[in-house]
């Protein structure tokens, strides 16, 4: 999917600020970051989203989950929490059709989820 940011982003075309990586996944800075700590966990194949994923590729979100473990790890906010969310479709305000998880901490988050 060349006309894809993120797919862009994984081939090295455009650049980014590594955050991790794994043979599944790749993490890289949000460039309108929200908290101290954001970051963005991307497959690296194209999915559109969550709502798209096949029973296939169904490890594809643990992958993802387990990458962002490690983002914590490095950003230094796995001991003090951190929130992933994953936005689908367009009332949801997502941005780039290419399944992602956003990795947020760094400071007490506002709103309270549950």
């Amino acid at each position: 999917m060349s006309e894809c940011i993120f797919c862009q982003i994984i081939a090295g075309d455009i650049p980014s600020n590594r955050v991790a990586e794994s043979d599944a996944a790749y993490a890289f800075t949000d460039i309108n970051p929200h908290a101290p700590v954001h970051v963005l966990v991307v497959p690296k194949i194209h999915v559109e989203s969550a709502d798209h994923l096949t029973t296939e590729q169904a490890s594809v979100m643990g992958d993802m989950i387990l990458l962002a473990q490690e983002v914590a790890d490095v950003s230094g906010i796995r001991e003090s929490g951190y929130r992933l969310i994953m936005n689908v479709g367009p009332d949801a305000w997502m941005s780039v059709p290419h399944l992602h998880l956003h990795v947020l901490g760094g400071q007490r988050l506002a709103g309270h989820l549950g």
